[in-house]
């Protein structure tokens, strides 16, 4: 396994990626707001629909958690832009196509489909707060429930924010 680059409780390089909507987009440009960076393998198969449907379903309540949502994948921005019209996404997709931001968070896994040995994206979550700090990460994640789970971890900042 790589060495991470990042690692929780440490402040998230930056980087820039192409974005949805034209444009790239710069982590940095993010500060002052949460950011819910999550990996995904591939537009428009059955389990990455799902996990886009459900940060989609609860979006206006990551919104109220002053969280910007996030999703890489290493397709193309035109696949983002097809993907993103097609399921009514209201965030936007990043293209990591030459997989330097995939690389970055370690998701890159060697994976068995279908017999065959490949390389693909591990799903996994990243929480950023508001000075660029990473709070959490989820690795291997399971589609069902993970929205819910990622915005629990909101509310559990905001708690502590309150309570220190």
């Amino acid at each position: 396994m790589a060495a991470r680059s990042i690692a929780v409780g440490k402040p998230v390089p930056d980087f820039e990626l192409p974005v949805t909507g034209g444009g790239t987009l710069r982590l940095s440009d993010l500060r002052g707001r949460r950011v819910v960076l999550y990996f995904y393998p591939k537009d428009a198969t059955p389990g990455c629909t799902r996990e886009a449907q459900d940060f989609r379903d609860l979006h206006p309540r990551f919104r109220r958690r002053k969280a910007v949502v996030l999703g890489i994948s290493r397709d193309s921005l035109r696949s983002h832009e097809r993907f993103k019209e097609r399921q009514g996404l209201p965030f936007e997709l990043l293209a990591d196509e030459d997989e330097r931001v995939c690389r970055l968070f370690d998701v890159i896994r060697d994976k068995v489909m279908y017999g065959r040995k490949v390389r693909g994206i591990e799903r996994s979550t990243f929480l950023i707060d508001e000075d660029g700090v990473l709070r959490r990460e989820w690795r291997k994640v399971r589609v069902d429930g993970h929205a819910a789970e990622v915005l629990e971890a909101l509310a559990e900042l905001d708690r502590a924010a309150k309570a220190g």
